[in-house]
């Protein structure tokens, strides 16, 4: 006796979060459809042109775009950045190095050095417990 194993499949919402691109942006067969695990692992590996243009150029989602810009999603809503931006946008954000996001960055900066305070005070005791 074989199991039936059904195909995976997800909406287009969470197929473009996992590629890293903005939905409104992709095409309009990938919004209509759903995407299955098979044809996602497609995409990843062998992206179409419309898909390397979106990761490429954009608009990008905000977490592409915080990333780009090395602050929080938090961080780009206190800034005013609600929209998704293109990496010409982006660009023109890193060369003008508004107030806020010299401070975003400091911020960030910070909430990373304390992270890997925890991690290493977290580390300590874990060593201590094996001894």
């Amino acid at each position: 006796m074989t199991s039936h194993q059904t195909t995976q499949t997800m909406k287009p919402a969470t197929a473009a979060k996992k590629l890293g691109v903005f939905l409104e942006a992709t095409p309009a067969e990938f919004q209509e459809g759903v995407v299955s695990r098979s044809e996602l692992n497609a995409l990843q590996a062998d992206p179409p042109e419309w898909l390397v243009e979106l990761r490429r150029n954009g608009p990008h989602p905000r977490p592409v775009v915080a990333a780009k810009l090395g602050v929080s999603i938090s961080g780009l809503v206190r800034g005013g950045v609600t929209e998704p931006l293109t990496t010409e946008q982006i660009d023109a954000l890193k060369q003008e190095l508004p107030e806020w996001l010299q401070k975003e960055r400091a911020t960030q900066a910070e909430v990373r050095k304390e992270a890997v305070r925890i991690k290493e005070k977290q580390q300590e005791k874990d060593a201590k417990r094996a001894e």
